[in-house]
């Protein structure tokens, strides 16, 4: 199993606007969504249901973690191009490490122009690599703004670890970024105590509990925005999908200024 840690920069020819997109009219609606490799709660890897879900949510960026591409275990599909041409929008996945003969990790899908696209290792959890994968996109007067996946793993030290590696990571960018996924950690744990001196941790409206999707008791997923005079935010919810996945996806929507 790879254990360095390591690096990717691909830059990506830049995508022409899609026509009416709702950032060009100063909105942008994220969803961050743990996939579980397509697993939902009945143990069936079912990627339409997972697209069904997340397409009535009309999102213009979704960060997914726990995605594999190429491996065993999900009969050698790549999720991310699968889900990207269920949802007609464009996908990146960003690599933890090799698993099972292809990769796991995870995923960026957008509908919107793209000019970055990196992942960025981050130590490690029990020997097991980890990264987070940012996508950079590009909206209305040539806005840019950085959209990050992220799965946080391991012992509370470990996870504390990696919190301090996220923050170091984008604590000189000149435009926004916006954190989005599974942190594995709870409001007062030190890891959002750490991320929420850099980031503004964004409250939910409504049941705020993530995990498990059938019945879930703990919020461990969380949309995390800096600076925060950039964004107002107009909503932010659980989204009710008991099925799919072991989490539930969460939607945030802002206004950009």
């Amino acid at each position: 199993m790879e254990n360095s840690y390591w690096w990717v920069a691909a830059f990506v020819t830049l995508l022409p606007a899609v026509p009416g997109n709702a950032w060009a009219q100063g909105t942008l609606t994220v969803v961050a969504y743990n996939i579980r490799h397509g697993a939902g709660m009945d143990g069936e890897v079912d990627l339409p249901r997972i697209a069904e879900a997340l397409r009535a949510l009309n999102a213009d960026v979704i960060t997914l973690q726990e995605v594999d591409k190429n491996t065993e275990r999900t009969g050698g599909v790549d999720q991310v191009a699968v889900l990207a041409e269920l949802l007609g929008m464009r996908g990146f996945h960003g690599a933890h490490r090799p698993y099972q003969g292809g990769e796991y990790g995870n995923a960026v899908l957008t509908r919107l122009p793209v000019r970055n696209v990196r992942t960025h290792a981050l130590p490690p959890s029990a020997g097991s690599a980890l990264t987070i994968h940012e996508v950079e996109i590009v909206g209305g007067a040539g806005r840019a703004i950085s959209v990050v996946s992220v799965h946080l793993a391991g012992s509370p030290e470990e996870r504390a670890a990696q919190a301090d590696s996220v923050v170091s990571y984008f604590s000189d960018f000149d435009h926004p970024v916006i954190l989005a996924g599974d942190f594995n950690s709870r409001r007062g744990d030190r890891v959002l105590v750490t991320l929420g001196r850099a980031w503004q941790i964004l409250d939910k409206q409504g049941d705020v509990d993530t995990f498990p999707a059938d019945v879930p008791d703990r919020e461990i997923d969380f949309v995390m925005v800096r600076p925060a005079g950039a964004f107002e935010l107009l909503e932010h919810r659980v989204i009710a999908e008991a099925m799919a996945s072991d989490h539930r996806p969460i939607l945030a929507t802002f206004r950009i200024w």
